[in-house]
């Protein structure tokens, strides 16, 4: 018979999850931007920023979103932001940040890669699961809306409009007082 020898395992391999180390982002004026290999990673694997002269930047909305999740830390000069103050800050650039936040952070914890869409004349392009941007086409513009604002049919008109002239179809988010969100999705018929 022959016995086998016993081993004990080290900590590390007991524990298989390893936390991943935050990397630091840096906020100067409106922009967030890294430069840590650990952001290109994020960005190649998740598509979290854009990648611009040799580092990655990131929408405020994004980048509270990493915040939130312990994925960054954000710095301000040699100031630490916390997630409040940081949120407080990007409030001052972004009239509707918190439905902007809340609508973001709904759709990327669904597991949608949603990005910007200035360019396009909206507040985000929002691509199907399992598709990265440059690989495919946003399939929706999302426009998030509070419950109380209130949007007349020419406002509406002009985002069904510029859904319509991307060739994607239009989802707006609305946000009610607890933050929960329905979405609604638009598109133009032929009778």
């Amino acid at each position: 018979m022959i016995k086998q020898k016993r081993t004990k395992k080290s900590k590390e391999s007991k524990d298989t999850t390893k936390k991943e180390k935050k990397f630091k982002a840096v906020l100067v004026g409106r922009h967030v931007f890294s430069n840590s290999q650990r952001a290109f990673d994020l960005y190649s694997n998740s598509r979290f920023g854009e990648p611009r002269d040799g580092k990655i930047y990131y929408a405020l909305v994004e980048a509270a979103y990493l915040l939130e999740k312990g994925k960054i830390t954000i710095y301000k000069g040699k100031r630490k932001l916390s997630k409040d103050t940081f949120i407080k800050i990007a409030e001052q650039f972004e009239h509707n940040f918190h439905t902007r936040y809340l609508v973001y952070k709904d759709m990327r914890s669904r597991g949608y890669i949603i990005k910007t869409a200035l360019k396009f004349g909206a507040d985000f392009r929002v691509y199907e699961k399992g598709i990265k941007p440059g690989e495919e086409h946003a399939k929706w513009i999302l426009y998030p809306v509070y419950e109380t604002d209130s949007m007349t049919w020419h406002e509406f008109s002009a985002k069904s409009r510029v859904a319509h002239s991307t060739r994607k179809q239009l989802l707006i988010g609305i946000v009610d007082e607890e933050g929960d969100i329905t979405y609604y999705t638009c598109a133009w018929i032929r009778p």
